[in-house]
Formats: C-alpha cells, sequence, structure tokens
C-alpha cells in the first residue's frame, strides 16, 4: 500500500501552489528584454530635436495644403416629397379586382409624382445628369483647366485626353449630395463648388430639371395608358367592363390634368439654394492639427526604428569582437 502511494506522487506532477513547487521561468525569457518607461523617455530625449523638428515640418506642409487648397461652397435645397392628391384609393381597388388590365395598359394608380426613393435615383442616374450637363452647358465649367474660353476649345493635343461625358457625370456625381430624414421624410439636397453662385444656381435648376422630368414621363405614361384602354374599350361588348375601362380612362386624365398644373410634380422647394456666404471646404484648424498630430506620431514611430538600428548594429559589432577574442 505504503509502495503504490509513492507510486502515484511519483507520476502525479504536483501543481502550482503546493508545497515545494517550483518555480521555472518560461523558456527563451530574457530579463534584458523588458522594456521600462524610462528607456522609452530616453530615447525619445535623445532625439527630441529630430522629434521637434519633423512634426514642424508636418504642421508646416499642413498648413501650406490649408491655404492652398481650393474654397468649397456648399449650396443647400431642402425639399417635401409632393403626396398622392388623386385620390387613388377607388381606383386602387379596381386595380386589384383588374390587375392584369391595368398592368397591361400600364397604368399606374398611385397618383401624385411617385416614390420618393424612385425620383432619388432618376436623380442621380447616369442618363438624367448627362441630360442637364448637356442641357445647360456644363463641360467647360466642369474643366475649366482645361478649357480656353477665348477659342471656344480644349487645350489638349490628342482627341482622347478631351473630357467625355463619362467624366462629365462622374465630376458631377462627386459634387451633388442626396440625404433624406428618414423621420420627417424631408430630402436635402447639396452641391459643392469652388463659386458659391453657380454652386447655388445648380441645386435650384435640378430641382426644376427633376420636376419637369418626372412630369413629362407621367403624362406621356397616362396618355399612353388611355390610348390602350380605349382600344380596349371598343372591342368589349360588356357592360361592366366598359365601365371599368371609362373608370380607368378617367383615372388617367385626372393624372395628365394634375401633372399639367404642377410645376413642383415630384418635390416641393420648402427651402430654396442661397448663395452660401461661408465656405464649407477646407477645414484649415482641422487641417493643421492633424499634420501636427501624424508629424508627432511619424517623429516618434521614426526614432524608436532609428534606435532599434542602433542596437543591432551594437550587437553585431559586439558578437564580431567577441568571435575576434
Amino acid at each position: 500500500m505504503t509502495q503504490q502511494k509513492q507510486t502515484d506522487e511519483a507520476v502525479t506532477p504536483q501543481q502550482p501552489g503546493m508545497p515545494g513547487y517550483p518555480y521555472y521561468p518560461p523558456m527563451n525569457y530574457d530579463m534584458d528584454d523588458e522594456i521600462s518607461l524610462v528607456d522609452l523617455w530616453r530615447v525619445l530625449a535623445s532625439r527630441k530635436w529630430m522629434i521637434f523638428f519633423m512634426t514642424l515640418l508636418f504642421t508646416l506642409g499642413a498648413v501650406g495644403y490649408a491655404l492652398n487648397a481650393p474654397e468649397i461652397y456648399k449650396a443647400e435645397t431642402m425639399l417635401a416629397p409632393v403626396k398622392d392628391e388623386g385620390g387613388g384609393g377607388g381606383m386602387a381597388s379596381i386595380a386589384a379586382q383588374f390587375g392584369g388590365l391595368a398592368s397591361m395598359a400600364g397604368v399606374n394608380l398611385g397618383g401624385g409624382g411617385g416614390s420618393t426613393e424612385e425620383a432619388i435615383a432618376i436623380l442621380q442616374s447616369r442618363k438624367f445628369l448627362k441630360s442637364f450637363i448637356e442641357e445647360q452647358r456644363l463641360m467647360p465649367t466642369l474643366f475649366a483647366d482645361l478649357w480656353d474660353a477665348d477659342s471656344q476649345q480644349w487645350l489638349v493635343d490628342i482627341e482622347e485626353n478631351t473630357p467625355t461625358a463619362w467624366n462629365a457625370y462622374a465630376s458631377f456625381s462627386s459634387i451633388l449630395n442626396i440625404s433624406t430624414d428618414k423621420k420627417s421624410g424631408m430630402v436635402t439636397l447639396s452641391i459643392e463648388w469652388e463659386d458659391p453662385e453657380v454652386a447655388a444656381e445648380w441645386a435650384n435648376l435640378l430641382v426644376v430639371r427633376l420636376n419637369k422630368h418626372l412630369k413629362q414621363e407621367a403624362v406621356q405614361q397616362a396618355e399612353k395608358s388611355i390610348r390602350y384602354l380605349k382600344d380596349q374599350l371598343a372591342t368589349t361588348s360588356v357592360v361592366d367592363m366598359q365601365q371599368i375601362l371609362y373608370r380607368l380612362i378617367e383615372k388617367q386624365s385626372n393624372t395628365i390634368m394634375l401633372a399639367n398644373v404642377q410645376e413642383q410634380y415630384a418635390f416641393r422647394v420648402i427651402d430654396p439654394a442661397v448663395v452660401p456666404e461661408v465656405r464649407s471646404k477646407p477645414k484649415r484648424k482641422l487641417i493643421v492639427v492633424l499634420g501636427a498630430v501624424l508629424g508627432g506620431m511619424f517623429s516618434v514611430f521614426l526614432a524608436f526604428f532609428l534606435n532599434f538600428l542602433k542596437n543591432q548594429r551594437e550587437e553585431e559589432v559586439g558578437n564580431l569582437a567577441s568571435k575576434a577574442e
């Protein structure tokens, strides 16, 4: 019994915290590898002038960029989606009963200027913006550095370098921003440009152009639906069906009438864009502060890196000296 107990004690390893448990430091552990805050401070203190001048250099660079960066102004207009004024409740029930006929005719029983999401998607679409740029002849303004106003020609030797409609769309999209307040449903359209008057003009023109575009589409769609419904009316002798077709035609006629009398078809302007007096970019103070912070971080990193290289060289020299002995 005593022999078995001694055997178990010999096999079972002692647990940490038990009497007689020896402490073995981790393998490959060197006490000299510990880094103290004092050592870090000494490294920074030994290279304080490098850190100072490097931070100063970054700060001066940020100041130069902030002063030379072009001033950008933001013109904003607040819009409210036009609600359904067509009273489409009765027509919606008709469409539910005769959905096939309504869809074949392309009948839209929603009224108003359509959904807000659809209107915003059209506003941001390539087709709409390219059309707006062409109508307003914005190419020379968007690429003023490549346009010679005197000769009315592009200042490029190769035709492939001439700005294209795609370049104009990409440039205009970068200065256009649209945001929607989910609670109120209000839409904010903003244009950022170097000329504050031009920015305000473009913002207001975009809304006018969008309302006009959506109104024309609604009228064309309603006229197309009326033609189809009249063709169906001529081919049926069922009285109930004729009544349904007459009511659908009446609905589309009301859509055309409302569209023609509504200038602000999809969006009603709550607050038109005015010429901004305060620039939105560049934020010079923020740029300078960020430049100083980045300069300080980079110089501190560089100081530790140079100190690391110095220690590596000293270690290599020591190893070579020990080998030579």
